[in-house]
């Protein structure tokens, strides 16, 4: 499983949710490739999962990923709650 985590420039924020996102996964005992990357280089890249907030995730309408919304990357909780949902 492949999972990509999107910011709007693809450096900071994208990796503190790659890493949340790796930490809840782990806790879940689900085992995916997980990367981070600004919304441009995302948009062309194979994933079946696509973890963002709702503003950035309007600018990938035509992605095959199936889109996971997070409004905090830092609450894990809803990172958790948002993959459950998903998967």
């Amino acid at each position: 499983m492949k999972i990509i985590c999107v910011c709007g420039l693809g450096q900071g924020t994208s990796l503190i949710l790659r890493m949340n996102v790796e930490t809840v996964l782990r806790e879940m005992g689900i085992q995916a490739e997980v990367d981070h990357m600004d919304v441009s280089s995302a948009s062309s890249m194979p994933a079946d999962y696509i973890i963002t907030n709702n503003e950035l995730a309007r600018s990938l309408p035509d992605h095959r990923a199936q889109i996971i919304i997070v409004n905090n990357y830092f609450d894990l909780e809803e990172i958790r709650q948002n993959l459950k949902e998903a998967m």
